[in-house]
């Protein structure tokens, strides 16, 4: 997705108070599914994309549909965020969306939850698709919840490390980080400093920084964040405490809390060419599969390097997995053509070539096992490195939660405290944060 929807995207996974969906015509998944999806029809297809190549490229892809089903016609609608589907999916009426796309993982168990979506095991059943076969493991993960699958992925984001080339040459490191404590040596060593700045810095560990967010790091780990019962594992699981720890000695080592936000001040605008790692500001950088097209375009004077994001000391052997994200796609239990939406769904999900021809056009991580080794794939040498990310069984996601991603706001909020260094006790703000997690999703069941 782009920079600018991407960021509204992060603000809306972070704002736990949209109501989303959470009362739209529940209890009606099972009403208007007995349409005929071989009569003439038309449907409404609501999605969140802005830029103009990638309005294009829906837009594409919905005429590659119609030409397969010449009888199911798609009215398209662009810049839905979430909050405007619900909106939507209130009011109800011919106008409503049918199939709805969103960049918000986060919110699935809401979606799911509420019943605003239909559940799609028993389409993906009807025509023989394997969802466990079809789908990279993590993407799998973050398009259902509690059983009930009410979205199905459509393209993925996979986060890697960028890494300045020249600058690694002249430090005589010859090659990217694999573990975070070599993380932690390379960004020393490449860190330069300026007075009581610096004129580079290795790498921005603090939480504020450019996609520096604690669910990001944790992809570095194999952590759980609830157990068996739904209850926080945040406080049982050692993942969290030792992310945490080793994330506040990086930024203790750099220079401290105060030092390095005083630097981050000076940062540009994370979409823009400004952006520090091509200024060359930093020399490793945290991100997504986009950066690298928006990185060549600000012609840095450096070579950009691309390797996975280094994983937690005692996890060397799964070194090449990632974190993963992406847009999901589903059906809104309003409609009343289900079965012709499923038809479009379908198709924009599993048809493989429908898949990468999408990714081609707006450089995301294909979301099907198959797009991922399809030869009409086109991208970047570098660009493999998150085809193999997203690929890799050992990549992670966040899970889906009744109140979407409010316990990632909570873990965060926590982090923040220990970088400044106003928890000093990791052990027992796990503790506290778990307790507010699980009063939070109590009280979003009532």
């Amino acid at each position: 997705m782009s920079g600018n929807r991407r960021k509204t995207a992060a603000a809306l996974a972070a704002t736990a108070a949209i109501s989303l969906l959470a009362s739209a015509c529940t209890g009606q998944s099972n009403s208007g599914a007995s349409d005929d999806p071989s009569k003439e029809t038309t449907i409404n297809f609501w999605h969140g994309w802005i830029s103009p190549n990638e309005v294009a490229a829906i837009q594409a892809s919905v005429d590659a549909f119609e030409k397969a089903h010449p009888n199911i016609h798609v009215k398209v609608v662009g810049n839905m965020t979430d909050d405007k589907i619900n909106q939507a999916l209130r009011a109800g009426g011919s106008k409503a969306p049918d199939v709805v796309s969103s960049f918000t993982t986060n919110n699935v168990g809401k979606f799911c939850s509420s019943k605003a979506f239909v559940d799609l095991n028993p389409f993906l059943k009807k025509d023989g698709i394997d969802p466990d076969k079809t789908f990279p493991k993590a993407m799998n993960e973050y398009t259902q919840f509690d059983g009930v699958r009410c979205t199905v992925p459509l393209l993925g984001d996979a986060y890697g490390l960028y890494y300045n080339k020249d600058a690694f040459d002249a430090a005589g490191i010859k090659r990217p980080p694999q573990t975070w404590s070599e993380l932690a040596a390379d960004a020393k060593r490449l860190t330069k400093t300026k007075g009581d700045s610096y004129e580079r810095l290795g790498f921005m560990p603090n939480y504020h920084g450019y996609e520096s967010k604690t669910e990001h790091y944790l992809g570095g780990w194999d952590p759980k964040y609830f157990d068996a019962d739904g209850k926080s594992n945040i406080a049982e699981d050692p993942a969290f405490a030792s992310m945490l720890t080793t994330q506040k000695k990086l930024v203790d080592d750099l220079g401290g809390y105060e030092k390095l936000e005083k630097y981050r001040t000076s940062f540009g605008d994370e979409w823009g060419a400004k952006h520090p790692f091509h200024t060359g500001q930093v020399a490793m950088q945290l991100d997504g599969e986009w950066r690298l097209g928006m990185a060549e375009e600000a012609k840095p004077d450096f070579e950009i390097g691309v390797a996975p994001m280094p994983v937690a000391d005692d996890e060397a052997d799964t070194y090449g997995k990632g974190y993963l994200t992406g847009t999901i796609a589903g059906i809104a239990a309003t409609s009343e053509k289900q079965n012709a939406s499923w038809e479009l769904v379908k198709f924009m999900t599993t048809d493989t070539d429908a898949v990468v021809n999408f990714a081609n056009a707006i450089h995301n991580v294909p979301s099907t096992l198959a797009a991922l080794k399809s030869p009409k794939l086109k991208y970047d040498p570098r660009f493999k490195t998150f085809l193999d990310i997203a690929a890799d069984p050992n990549s992670t996601t966040t899970p889906p939660s009744v109140n979407g991603g409010a316990y990632l706001v909570s873990l965060q909020n926590l982090g923040y405290e220990i970088e400044k260094g106003e928890q000093k006790d990791i052990a027992a703000g796990l503790k506290k944060t778990a307790e507010e997690i699980d009063a939070d999703i109590a009280q979003a069941k009532r």
